[in-house]
């Protein structure tokens, strides 16, 4: 193969430092990832006239409960045997740090998040945040289902960056050489999720412009599922196998965990038809 003819991928992991710590490009993806969709949020909320003391306390509850459940997700579905079998490694759970040999402490960052555990992370802080805050159940997960492709976009793009999940050998012209991991040619897979969750995000934003009402039926919910998992679903064949265990498996255990949610979005799109919220 003429390695000339792909593209080599070879960014540095680390933007810049503050002291000894590094800020990294994962990172600094799922930072404004989030904070795009906290304005877009906010600008929902003021657009359907809730009051701002309904939102403000929702960033905390979305970031603890996405952070939580993106890397308990990671480190009980991919890599148990690393996290659950010594008291160091269940500690990497839940800090940012590795224990070297020497016993010391280094600063890793939480280089290990799952997709699927965020947004079940997401559905159990959003439980929370209802409970206390009032909101419409159906309010509040549909205004997620118009802000959620924006943030999933820039998480991959996290990936991209950090040369991780990489795609399956391949000889498109568009292949890169993720030059961090080995010298092959592969599919960015990470870049084809970014850019159908980009898709994604503007084909539902333009719906809702145009049905506005429909906002509080599940609708929206339904179609950021099922467009994204759906997705997601079909875009592993593209994806070398993370774990070995996978190996042995029918489908991945990405594909696996993206069933349930893709029957939660079709579901929550069928209960929609011939709904319309009224706002209180």
């Amino acid at each position: 193969m003429n390695n000339l003819l792909y593209i080599v991928w070879q960014p540095e992991e680390v933007i810049f430092r503050i002291g000894s710590v590094p800020v990294r490009w994962y990172g600094m993806c799922w930072l404004v990832g989030l904070v795009l969709g906290y304005f877009l949020m906010q600008w929902l909320y003021r657009r359907h006239k809730f009051p701002d003391e309904k939102f403000d306390p929702l960033f905390l509850y979305v970031f603890f409960g996405v952070l939580a459940g993106a890397r308990l997700g990671h480190c009980l579905f991919y890599e148990p045997q690393d996290f659950l079998t010594s008291w160091d490694g269940f500690l990497s759970i839940f800090i940012p740090f590795h224990h070297l040999a020497d016993g010391s402490w280094k600063y890793v960052g939480y280089q290990g998040l799952a997709s699927h555990g965020g947004v079940a992370g997401l559905l159990i802080a959003l439980y929370l945040y209802i409970r206390r805050s009032g909101m419409n159940t159906w309010v509040v997960l549909d205004f997620f289902g118009i802000c959620s492709g924006i943030t999933a976009c820039f998480i991959r793009l996290g990936n991209l960056m950090n040369s991780e999940i990489i795609g399956k050998v391949t000889d498109v012209p568009w292949a890169f050489i993720f030059y961090n991991v080995d010298t092959h040619p592969r599919h960015p897979g990470q870049l084809y999720e970014a850019i159908a969750y980009l898709v994604f995000f503007v084909v539902i934003f333009l719906i809702y412009r145009k049905h506005p009402e429909k906002v509080g039926t599940g609708l929206y919910f339904g179609l950021c599922l099922t467009l994204i998992f759906t997705f997601r679903f079909v875009i592993e064949y593209t994806k070398e196998v993370q774990e070995a265990f996978e190996a042995g498996l029918p489908i991945d255990m990405g594909q696996i965990l993206s069933l349930p949610l893709i029957a939660l979005g079709v579901w929550a799109i069928l209960r929609s038809r011939g709904r319309q919220y009224s706002q209180p």
